[in-house]
């Protein structure tokens, strides 16, 4: 059993942790911590306390174990989506069944990874949980006669133009404004203009967000650190 835990800071997303062991519930709350942006606020140990820690919490995302309790882990996902439809919810499993898969995602999950997942997948799946759309565990394979979930790939309202694509390469990056400037021979003012748009097709909250989104759809498993972000002003 555990304790809420400190509030989060202004424009963090603040992430309720449910697994049963401790083990697995101090290794979440350190992989949620790591992620720029994300913050744990808290980790019941039972499904059944989730919906009361969810009222003092009011977490934006919720990070679910789902293993030998996946029943009763699942009706704890269904209540947490009826009380507070806001909440994104990332499910950690062991079963690579697409049945298992789609039973999750009927129950409400939105992010749905092995638990050998990446601390970098697991943020990216929140994050990408967040705007809406659904992760599945990219080691998750099409079986035979079976149709496997697949995420959503991040498509803008309005597609972005050629230049915006430009700008968007050399923040996947990590240019900063002024390195994207000099690298498309343009002024860091209108790089600025471009990233501003580029936030509004793809639904970004911020630079962050928007790299994130983007990267987990075009690589949901990767950790190797070459597609790091590193932040700088509008």
């Amino acid at each position: 059993m555990s304790a809420p835990m400190a509030s989060a800071p202004r424009g963090v997303t603040r992430v309720l942790i449910l697994a049963d062991a401790p083990v697995l519930r101090r290794g979440l709350i350190g992989m949620v911590n790591e992620t720029p942006g994300l913050q744990a606020v808290g980790a019941p140990g039972e499904p059944r306390r989730a919906l009361t820690l969810a009222e003092s919490a009011r977490p934006d995302a919720v990070v679910v174990e789902l293993g030998s309790g996946r029943a009763a882990t699942l009706n704890a996902c269904r209540d947490l989506r009826r009380r507070f439809p806001q909440i994104s919810i990332v499910a950690l499993a062991t079963s690579e069944d697409p049945a298992v898969v789609n039973e999750a995602l009927a129950a409400g999950v939105r992010g749905y990874l092995l638990m050998n997942t990446s601390p970098t997948l697991l943020g990216w799946s929140v994050l990408a949980a967040r705007a809406g759309r659904t992760v599945v565990d990219p080691q998750i394979r099409r079986t035979e006669g079976g149709a496997e979930p697949v995420a959503r790939e991040v498509t803008p309202e309005v597609p972005l133009t050629r230049r915006e694509s430009d700008v968007l390469d050399e923040l996947l990056q990590g240019q900063s404004n002024r390195q994207i400037g000099k690298n498309l021979f343009i002024s860091e003012d209108t790089v600025k203009s471009h990233v501003k748009a580029i936030l509004r097709k793809l639904g970004a909250r911020d630079r962050a967000h928007a790299v994130s989104l983007v990267l987990s759809a075009r690589h949901p498993g990767c950790s190797c650190g070459t597609h790091s972000f590193t932040s700088s002003g509008l």
